[in-house]
């Protein structure tokens, strides 16, 4: 394979992982997200401002970043070596606000599009505007040779918010950082901490010491010196600037020669210019794996809470559904008012006596004791309908506080509680789709004892009752038990059960009764849980709002991996 295939081969895998490092999407507020969130911003302004556009121009000018520390000297230093004013210097602070770019005339073409720092606009000539951090200044000067351009950064640690972020920006952007410090701030910890990223990314560097008394020279050198050794950047050039008065506002020759004739020796020396390129841009590609590979694993972070924030919910909304299946067969709903109504449906006195006597006669009876009676059934059915309503209500409300309660406690969970805080509580009406739900079930019962009546309803059993009055009598058999009852309710109920479901087999027969009171019991559980999914739906949207796609960390691993093998 030639250089050329290879280079290209080399810049699409660049551009493969560039894409998949964009669509990564990281919206839960997770721990480690705010972080994750800057990295992968730091990442793609790399690609963009320097990975991808270096790649497709080899051979495009060297670009050597001025950074620094407020007040280090940065535009002084610029316009020295330019030879003139290009960049504005002053005292207040802070002082350099945007970014100039000063470029040999020749080489105008390699800046004036969007090859490099494609997110910021270009303005042209030596007199503009300083004030525009979202703006590059382009200045063409004779006092560059060609293969060089120098960009004056702002200050590393602005009191401005986006000048900080700009110059973070810029320095991702360079072939050479040109670190300026002074004799005063050269051992400050916000410079320290890019020079350790540049050094782990191997980012060439050239430091500048500016304003060194004469007499403080060699001790000042020797610790920074030292400093710069135990970051790994022993080998960086190390230029100084004694402490002068500047003239027409420009340092002296004798101290800005050295770094200058540095700087035009690379730029001629394309062998040397190459290096400085291929040292950084190697450091560069080197980085984009583990950089990649922790935007990765923050994606899959984020995918394993939405995927823990669901189960959650789910997990609420099925013990809901539980407690309304218990709730159905523990007797509870023949409390109160539903056993008053149907003592009123089947008579008290002598009648219950007989029944809390022994239920085992009940089937000789049932006929002779309603022959040529018409039971009303509807105070009954309303009983029924309001109980199993407020067990629908209650278990739902549970259901939405549990799930609130447990998303409080799971990464990223709160911050979607602030934003959804009616997640906590039911839709609004759900009180009376449950009233719905339970007349429909009822309805549904009242349909499926006229269909097994059939042919049965000239006897004088299913006279005797009527088919509301069956259904009703269904109804109560579904929700027959005695779990959950103590003292006289367990003989009441019980029995209440038991003489239901006499009655019933009397009129179908114990098999039909059973299959009867299960269908029963199964069609409101499935009416139940649609209610509860409905629900649970809107913890969904929820997440579907933030949602995240689950093969984003694969796709960026592969993409890392495709860069390690064009290599």
């Amino acid at each position: 394979m030639t250089d050329t295939a290879q280079d290209s081969r080399l810049l699409h895998a660049v551009q493969s992982l560039r894409g998949a490092v964009e669509a990564a999407r990281l919206p839960l507020d997770v721990p480690g997200a705010t972080d994750a969130r800057r990295s992968q911003s730091s990442l793609l302004r790399q690609l963009d401002d320097y990975v991808i556009p270096r790649l497709a121009a080899l051979d495009a000018p060297l670009l050597a970043v001025v950074g620094g520390s407020t007040g280090a000297g940065k535009s002084t230093l610029v316009n020295s070596i330019v030879g003139h004013v290009v960049s504005r210097s002053g005292v207040l602070r802070p002082t350099t606000r945007a970014s100039v770019l000063v470029h040999h005339p020749e080489d105008e073409r390699w800046f004036t599009g969007t090859r490099v720092l494609p997110g910021l606009g270009r303005l042209t000539g030596a007199e503009g505007p300083d004030d525009d951090p979202s703006s590059v200044r382009l200045v063409a000067s004779d006092a560059l040779p060609p293969g060089l351009a120098l960009l004056d950064a702002p200050d590393i640690d602005s009191v401005v918010e986006a000048n900080r972020d700009l110059a973070r920006q810029l320095l991702s952007a360079a072939d050479l950082w040109l670190f300026v410090t002074t004799a005063a701030r050269y051992a400050d910890a916000v410079p320290w901490d890019l020079l350790r990223e540049a050094s782990d990314r191997g980012t060439s560097v050239a430091i500048v010491l500016d304003r060194v008394p004469p007499e403080a020279m060699e001790e000042v050198r020797g610790h920074l010196a030292s400093m710069l050794a135990e970051q790994g950047l022993g080998t960086a050039p190390v230029f100084t600037v004694v402490e002068t008065a500047l003239v027409n506002g420009l340092l002296p020759e004798t101290e800005i020669g050295r770094l200058r004739s540095w700087l035009q020796s690379l730029a001629q020396d394309a062998k040397a210019r190459a290096t400085v390129i291929k040292r950084t841009l190697t450091g560069a590609l080197d980085s984009l794996g583990d950089r990649a590979g922790l935007l990765a694993a923050a994606t899959a972070q984020q995918e394993n809470a939405i995927e823990g924030l669901r189960a959650s919910a789910a997990t609420a909304y099925a013990d809901a559904l539980a407690g309304v299946s218990e709730g159905m067969s523990d007797g509870s709903l023949l409390r109160g008012e539903v056993l008053a109504r149907w003592q009123e449906f089947v008579g008290t006195g002598e009648f219950l006596r007989q029944i809390e006597a022994g239920v085992s006669k009940l089937r000789d009876r049932v006929t002779a004791f309603f022959r040529g009676r018409q039971v009303p059934s509807e105070d009954l059915g309303e009983a029924l309908q309001t109980g199993a309503a407020a067990l629908l209500v209650s278990h739902s409300q549970g259901a939405a506080s549990a799930a609130a309660r447990r998303w409080r406690s799971l990464p990223g969970g709160p911050a979607l509680l602030e934003r959804h805080p009616e997640l906590a509580k039911t839709t609004p009406g759900s009180d009376a789709a449950v009233e719905r739900l339970v007349r429909d079930w009822q309805g549904g019962v009242l349909e499926l004892v006229r269909s097994e009546a059939g042919g049965r309803r000239n006897t004088a059993r299913v006279l005797a009752f009527g088919v509301n009055g069956i259904a009703v009598m269904l109804m109560l058999l579904t929700f027959s038990a005695t779990a959950g009852l103590s003292g006289a309710e367990i003989g009441i109920a019980g029995g209440s059960a038991v003489l239901a479901q006499r009655l019933l087999e009397a009129v179908f027969g114990d098999q039909a009764v059973r299959e009867l009171a299960a269908k029963a019991r199964r069609d409101l559980l499935a009416r139940t849980e649609a209610l509860y999914a409905q629900e649970r739906s809107r913890f969904d949207a929820a997440l579907d709002d933030v949602r995240v796609d689950p093969e984003a960390a694969a796709r960026l691993s592969s993409a890392a991996r495709a860069v390690e093998t064009a290599r």
